[in-house]
């Protein structure tokens, strides 16, 4: 039998959560069955991934909108089966590519729940006229839309009116091999973390405004950066945290930053599917997070690898509660790996890729 052709089709390979989830299934999706292939629309200068064992082609644009006819030339000549993009701006020009073939089936997927990040930034369902003509050519001509929690999933149904028999949700993978942490002893002051961009929706200051009524010894990392940067720090050096406070701005070793925690922060508003959330649960760190819209009430079950909050004085009390109670690393780690390990979730996308290629 012919293997499957299968083209990934993303901006860039810098570092960001849809890159590195686009580029783990290019190369790690069943050989046997698909022949895959990474298409990247931008330069390999700023690359943050390292793929090997697929054919990767950089059209070198500056634009995605550049990149539209070369996008089309390549799929037409490698006689491409299915087209999979993911971010906005790729899937409406993937969409509309798909018009004028009928012999790829095209596939977006979704990166935001958009209509609560949206009214994070303060903008409605449709922040522009042009917004909503774009999002009525992805839902009218995509052949299928991945969303990675079903809060993204329901958002498009209900908010957007996407088509229910063209969304699909397929959660994210744990992505790499995160080791169980060998250490059980807690420390004798808490050490806490986030790991994250420094984005409004991302909640870091909602974290430490609550951090800085919490009476008791901490110490808390933060590892990532962006534009919030200059309102994160302002608050700390306010409030006099400086010195209980580790920013990391950049690494390629999280695992040993998440073994020698004792408990995970997350402040956001809204989210995809947090891979951060997984990370730190693969290696039996629990799990403190506000409720909000995308996957978190998925991935957190309350007692076993986590706590939800539902406001700054409940954050508070989970926060006082998960301190005190002894968690075990082992069933932490079991409830992400059991639902969201590599294999389970490259099984349930090579059993979609399939159902959509027999509808050829």
């Amino acid at each position: 039998m012919n293997k499957i052709k299968i083209c990934f089709v993303i901006p860039s390979l810098r570092a960001g959560g849809a890159e590195r989830v686009m580029s783990f299934l290019a190369e790690h999706i069943d050989k046997k069955t698909f022949s895959s292939e990474l298409l990247i629309i931008e330069s390999e200068k700023d690359k943050s991934y390292e793929i090997k064992d697929i054919p990767i082609t950089y059209l070198n644009k500056n634009r995605v909108r550049d990149g539209i006819w070369a996008i089309a030339k390549h799929l037409k000549r490698n006689k491409v089966d299915i087209a999979v993009s993911s971010m906005g701006h790729v899937n409406t020009l993937m969409a509309i590519l798909s018009i004028f073939s009928n012999k790829t089936k095209f596939v977006g997927r979704e990166a935001i729940v958009r209509s609560a990040t949206n009214k994070v930034q303060g903008l409605p369902l449709y922040p522009t006229p042009l917004s909503k003509l774009i999002y009525k050519v992805q839902m009218r001509y995509l052949d299928a839309i991945i969303c990675q929690s079903n809060d993204m999933r329901d958002d498009l149904y209900k908010n957007y009116g996407f088509p229910n028999d063209k969304l699909i949700t397929l959660n994210n993978p744990i992505t790499h091999q995160f080791r169980l942490k060998k250490n059980r002893k807690r420390n004798d002051i808490i050490q806490l973390i986030t790991v994250g961009r420094f984005a409004i929706q991302k909640g870091h200051l909602r974290l430490l405004k609550a951090l800085s009524r919490y009476n008791m010894p901490f110490h808390y990392t933060m590892i990532g950066s962006g534009e919030g940067h200059e309102k994160i720090f302002a608050f700390i050096d306010e409030h006099g945290l400086s010195d209980k406070i580790t920013h990391v701005p950049f690494t390629d070793n999280v695992q040993q930053y998440l073994e020698k925690s004792d408990l995970y922060l997350l402040g956001s508003y809204v989210e995809g599917f947090p891979n951060s959330l997984l990370e730190a649960c693969a290696v039996g760190t629990p799990v403190l997070a506000f409720k909000a819209p995308g996957g978190i009430d998925e991935i957190i079950i309350e007692g076993v690898n986590g706590y939800l909050a539902d406001n700054e004085e409940d954050f508070l009390k989970k926060l006082e509660k998960s301190v005190k109670k002894e968690w075990v690393p082992e069933a932490i780690s079991k409830s992400v790996t059991d639902r969201y390990s590599a294999e389970i979730i490259l099984e349930k996308y090579k059993n979609f890729f399939l159902d959509l290629h027999s509808q050829n």
